[in-house]
């Protein structure tokens, strides 16, 4: 087989591993990124060799990135600007599996099969309900044309739940035997390390965290104004950053909370602030599998989640760890009655073993194998 050199040439050399070359938007602080730069970091180096391609190489999330994955940086944020140079970068991947994550790489990728190396493998990661994602497109119609034109064109899909992968049979009409449902890595030792020492606001009332990009799909605005219906001795720190984050501000003025509600901004170490936390809080309109939530599992926190959050009822956590709420009144209400977290003694792990690190990779590797065999059905022709 080939290997690449970062210099753009390739060589031959005598192994059996497979290239694994993930292709990134960004190195930014969400969730999607941070599973698939996992997912790169732990393959089996010994029948794996991972690279990157990423649009913009930025982010809070680059630091993450080893130091033996070869990086493409396009050097273009805006996907319809780099359009010719992932072409390029496509056509000179070293064969193997190629596997894009989040709906718009997905389709560039797809839509430029024809420039990747003969028999190389796509796999693509949908990271969220393609039925709600869609519908916020500028052009939600064009959107699932392109969905129902090009994912039957790949030869395999990673969704974070069933109900994703529900959504592409019954809506887009792919072949179940393509969809392969791989739950988002949580390295929970790591985790939990990090939040030996929890972080929690002081005072007497109960204190909730919530984490994500700053954008309408995480839904803190209703989470505010569920929020400010709560005693005065309650407290919310909302972490992270991104667009919606003066909005959000001015919200909280508005609302007269803004001495209740911190804005720490983006931080790459959240876990002590979800183990100090009563719950964590999840009010998206809607996700795939919501990362931060199995975090706060990990380190032992409840979750009070929005029904629609994607797959949440799906982790199956332990005991009454995860409170569902149908509506507002619902979720304003668990808030209301979440038992207070007495100490600040570590707690158990709530969170499903197969979420685990070392279980997820058996299955990730386990599919590219697949794909790189050609054990799944083939896609139908460009």
């Amino acid at each position: 087989m080939t290997d690449y050199i970062p210099d753009g040439s390739f060589r031959i050399v005598t192994s059996d591993r497979i290239a694994v070359t993930f292709v990134l938007p960004s190195f930014a602080g969400g969730g999607a990124e941070r599973v698939v730069l996992a997912l790169a970091r732990q393959l089996d180096r010994g029948r794996f060799t991972p690279r990157l391609i990423v649009l913009h190489g930025t982010g809070p999330l680059a630091c993450l990135v080893p130091p033996d994955i070869t990086v493409t940086d396009l050097g273009t944020p805006r996907l319809r600007h780099a359009w010719q140079r992932l072409g390029q970068a496509l056509r000179d991947v070293p064969g193997g599996v190629v596997l894009p994550t989040i709906s718009h790489a997905n389709l560039a990728v797809l839509m430029q099969r024809r420039r990747l190396p003969v028999g190389t493998r796509i796999i693509v990661r949908e990271s969220n309900t393609p039925s709600a994602s869609l519908a916020t497109a500028q052009w939600p119609w064009l959107m699932r044309w392109l969905y129902r034109r090009y994912f039957p064109l790949a030869d395999g899909v990673m969704c974070p739940s069933a109900r994703v992968a529900r959504e592409f049979v019954e809506d887009f009409h792919l072949d179940p035997a393509k969809l392969a449902i791989l739950p988002h890595p949580v390295d929970t030792v790591m985790v939990r390390q990090a939040a030996a020492i929890p972080v929690r606001k002081p005072g007497g009332g109960p204190r909730f965290v919530a984490a994500g990009r700053m954008v309408p799909q995480k839904g803190f605005d209703r989470l505010l104004d569920l929020f400010a219906t709560l005693p005065d001795d309650a407290h919310l720190t909302l972490l992270g950053a991104g667009p919606e984050l003066a909005p959000l501000q001015q919200q909280a003025r508005r609302l007269g909370i803004a001495g209740r509600v911190d804005f720490p901004g983006f931080t790459d170490s959240p876990w002590p602030h979800y183990a100090g936390a009563d719950a964590f809080l999840l009010p998206s309109r809607w996700e795939g599998m919501p990362n931060a939530a199995l975090e706060a599992l990990t380190v032992g926190t409840p979750v009070i989640a929005w029904r629609d959050a994607g797959g949440i009822a799906e982790i199956g956590a332990v005991g009454s760890a995860i409170s569902l709420a149908g509506d507002a009144a619902a979720f304003a209400d668990a808030m209301q009655h979440m038992p207070r977290n007495g100490s600040l003694e570590r707690r158990e792990s709530l969170l499903p073993d197969r979420f685990s690190l070392g279980a997820v990779m058996v299955r990730f590797e386990a599919l590219i194998d697949a794909v790189a065999s050609g054990r799944l059905p083939p896609p139908p022709e460009a």
